[in-house]
């Protein structure tokens, strides 16, 4: 049989945020039998449980969790960053910060990168990435090569920092210097705020980026026996500030502050997605009408009907098979096309020299297209009856569907006129407002159409009215409108 393509199913976009492939992955994390390296290096991504953007600032409440309908709570512990990302606490798999240089950071991870890092639980001083040479194959090179600069991810920090977004904050076992550290896996801290970033020489001796990260949550801290979040706190005395360059603070009101009767919360509306399009700029759904539905039906049609019967031509005059054949190699041929294609069709050869005479021997016919020998099947070529029969209903339903779509009208955008509302209006209410009881000669003339009884008006069926031809018609009473020319 002649290979058949089948196109792709198309999705149609939804209006909410959501992945595309997310109901088809796992539930958790796995490696599958191939990968050659331990533990979770090469695993496959779990499915994404919550339904906010990569994006997003703050906290996970219960809104954005369809699963469990109660948010992602303080103090959750997961196995690992690929299950840590599931619950989109921190999405990146690696990189210890999440954020877009113009837009802000989300999240960040303290797992024991830098040297320079200080956890002191409610408050801790963060160092922003890169600085390290990773070229060539290192890519877990811990030694300070260059200065890091306040550009990409250390650029994200800094716009959370001058406008006081809320940063999920993780931490993981692998952090071995801090006391509030997991023991195992990774838990989820809370929200933090930075409230001022600067660079300062490094204890390797390169230039790094400093964050100041205070706690500002509504639960408690997991370490703590406290029934309530945190409140606001005076900022801690950092030594390192005297030798410190290029230091920003926040000059503006942030957007996460505290509030004495509710807590912290926004007090201004957060930073839009950027990976979702704004609701003003969603095309709503196209409604097409009862023969532009037709006409699109008819092109989807013969569009199919045209690729199945391209699928079935002929590999030599690359026609649609007229009785076709199928060789031993499945290759397929009009059976004209394929018994032309040789010059020497006899299926024995006189091997006569002289006066001795030598046993006949078979001739080698190959397929026209691969070296198969395929000279017995030429002696009696069969048609391929099923094929045949598949030709002849698609060349039938392709000439139904021409015929079809010849007799459907298309209506061009150019030859459709609006006719606004206010028109409309004025002519409903004149037409409720007058009561026609007796009309002269021309009573066969007038018709009244209430709004109930118009559909669709076309551009040729429109009269244009003036003002001036507009006369109030009473009982007793009737004036002539004469006419527009």
């Amino acid at each position: 049989m002649a290979k058949m393509a089948r196109n792709p199913p198309s999705h149609e976009a939804e209006q909410g945020y959501r992945f595309i492939t997310n109901e088809n992955r796992p539930d958790k994390a796995f490696t599958t039998d191939r990968a050659k390296r331990a533990g979770k290096a090469n695993a496959c991504s779990g499915q994404i449980f919550v339904t906010i953007p990569s994006d997003f600032f703050g906290p996970i409440t219960s809104k954005y969790d369809p699963k469990r309908n109660i948010g992602v709570r303080v103090g959750e512990s997961y196995e690992d960053r690929m299950e840590c990302r599931q619950w989109g606490v921190h999405f990146p798999h690696v990189a210890g910060i999440a954020g877009q240089s113009n837009y802000g950071a989300q999240s960040v991870a303290l797992s024991g990168g830098y040297q320079d890092d200080e956890d002191h639980g409610e408050w801790f001083l963060y160092t922003g990435s890169g600085g390290r040479d990773l070229t060539g194959n290192k890519r877990t090179n811990k030694d300070q090569a260059f200065d890091q600069v306040f550009e990409k991810l250390n650029s994200a920090l800094k716009v959370s920092c001058l406008n006081g977004y809320p940063v999920r904050v993780v931490r993981s076992h692998k952090e071995k210097r801090s006391s509030y550290a997991p023991e195992s896996g990774v838990r989820y801290d809370g929200v933090y705020r930075i409230e001022k970033c600067w660079r300062k020489v490094g204890v390797q001796g390169f230039k790094v980026c400093r964050y100041l990260f205070i706690r500002c949550d509504n639960e408690p801290a997991p370490w703590t026996s406290d029934d309530f979040g945190d409140r606001p706190r005076p900022l801690p005395i950092i030594n390192e500030l005297d030798d410190a360059i290029d230091v920003i603070e926040r000059k503006e009101p942030p957007f996460w502050d505290h509030d004495e009767t509710t807590g912290w919360k926004w007090m201004k509306p957060p930073p839009a997605s950027k990976k979702t399009p704004p609701a003003s700029k969603r095309l709503p759904p196209v409604r097409n009408t009862f023969k532009e539905t037709k006409v699109i039906k008819c092109s989807q049609n013969i569009s199919l009907t045209k690729k199945l019967l391209n699928e079935l031509c002929c590999e030599i005059c690359n026609e649609v098979m007229q009785s076709p054949v199928t060789t031993p190699c499945a290759h397929n041929f009009c059976k004209a096309c394929l018994l032309n294609s040789y010059t020497d069709l006899s299926f024995s050869m006189d091997r006569s020299c002289g006066g001795r005479t030598l046993r006949s021997k078979k001739p080698v016919n190959n397929c026209p297209i691969c070296p198969t020998n395929i000279t017995d099947f030429l002696e009696n070529p069969q048609v391929n009856r099923e094929m045949m029969v598949m030709i002849e209903s698609l060349q039938k339903k392709s000439q139904e569907i021409d015929s079809t779509s010849s007799d459907v009208e298309t209506v061009s955008p150019a030859d459709v006129e609006t006719v606004s509302a206010s028109d409309v209006e004025t002519i409903s209410m004149a037409i409720k407002k007058q009561k026609i009881n007796e009309v002269g000669d021309g009573a066969d003339d007038v018709v009244i159409v209430g709004a109930d009884d118009v559909a669709i008006v076309e551009a040729d069926d429109v009269a244009i009215v003036e003002a001036d031809d507009v006369a109030i018609v009473e009982a007793d009473d009737a004036e002539t409108v004469e006419d527009r020319k």
